[in-house]
């Protein structure tokens, strides 16, 4: 049976969103249309606000509504410590432990070449003009315990060692093949504590 043009459009829209299949994307179309007037008005316009008023922080590249972020902003947060992680949401897990203390650097992904995304395709120049300009004493590589994240450390280790910094690694607690998104904060507190030299 085929559906009325507008939930075909829904459907589809809907399953563009990360982790949403068609089947997933057909129960939240028909979960919408069960809503309110208002209610589907509300999410029309959290989504629109979200869209509008979220931007990337010109320094360290998380979410926020003001750039500079407040993170970067805040002169208690240690200046010498810059934690590198892949995404905004990795910088969200890093906070809920309450451990780390020093300034973030999200690069926007991590290597990937059967994605096709390469060195290039992340903020590494804004990382070496950090590195460069700041005094930074230790630089911290917090990338997903997965391939891509071992190749994008790798990389940054290799690259970033003639500046002279300490690099270190998350200790390897974490487990193989996750994000940390879903980690647990005492399992990152730990690997924080842990953490090796590259």
């Amino acid at each position: 049976m085929l559906y009325p043009q507008p939930m075909t459009r829904l459907i589809h829209e809907l399953s563009k969103l990360p982790g949403v299949g068609p089947r997933t994307a057909q129960r939240l179309a028909f979960h919408v249309l069960t809503l309110s007037d208002e209610e589907v008005g509300k999410l029309a316009e959290a989504l629109l606000e979200a869209k509008h008023k979220i931007g990337f922080c010109t320094i360290c590249g998380q979410l926020t509504e003001t750039s500079p972020c407040a993170t970067c902003r805040d002169p208690g947060r240690d200046q010498t410590l810059l934690c590198v992680v892949e995404e905004p949401k990795d910088v969200i897990a890093m906070e809920k432990t309450r451990i780390f203390k020093g300034l973030y650097h999200v690069l926007g992904g991590a290597i990937s070449p059967l994605e096709g995304i390469g060195p290039e395709e992340l903020r590494l120049k804004e990382l070496l003009d950090r590195l460069r300009t700041g005094s930074f004493e230790e630089l911290i590589i917090a990338t997903d315990p997965n391939i891509e994240g071992e190749a994008t450390a790798l990389y940054l280790s290799k690259i970033l060692h003639p500046l002279g910094l300490r690099i270190t690694r998350l200790a390897r607690g974490l487990p193989v093949g996750g994000d940390l998104e879903y980690i647990d904060e005492i399992t990152l507190s730990k690997a924080f504590e842990g953490r090796t030299d590259l």
